[in-house]
């Protein structure tokens, strides 16, 4: 069983940055693709972006394309997300996720491990 603990949340003005870590418990964390996913108020879950095994492959949701950026440390069992020129829409409950299966996965079907979330809210 894998545990993810997500942290680096909170609020930020408009045009602002934050920086979002996923710690990961267990030693097999380089045996999986990791995800970043976000809910806002009312909407359903979306894809943000996805980081294979060796962090060689990612792939974005075309919104954050340019600004957002993830990045893993498999020493660290940690996968982030810089997340830069932030907008009131990018206001939500993120949460990062963990999956075996495949090649940067992009659906949140394809993930088995999820963490709590943490809420980026953006000021306008």
């Amino acid at each position: 069983q894998v545990q993810l603990v997500e942290s680096g949340g909170g609020l930020v003005q408009r045009g602002g940055s934050l920086r979002l870590s996923c710690a990961a418990s267990g030693r097999t964390f380089s045996t999986y693709n990791a995800g970043w996913f976000r809910q806002a108020p009312g909407k359903e879950r979306d894809f943000v972006v996805a980081i294979s095994r060796s962090g060689s492959m990612t792939t974005y949701a075309d919104s954050v394309k340019g600004r957002f950026t993830i990045s893993r440390d498999n020493a660290k069992n940690t996968v982030y997300l810089q997340m830069n020129s932030l907008e009131p829409e990018d206001t939500a409950v993120y949460y990062c996720a963990l999956t075996e299966r495949g090649l940067v996965p992009r659906k949140g079907s394809e993930y088995d491990f999820w963490g709590q979330g943490t809420q980026v809210t953006v000021s306008s």
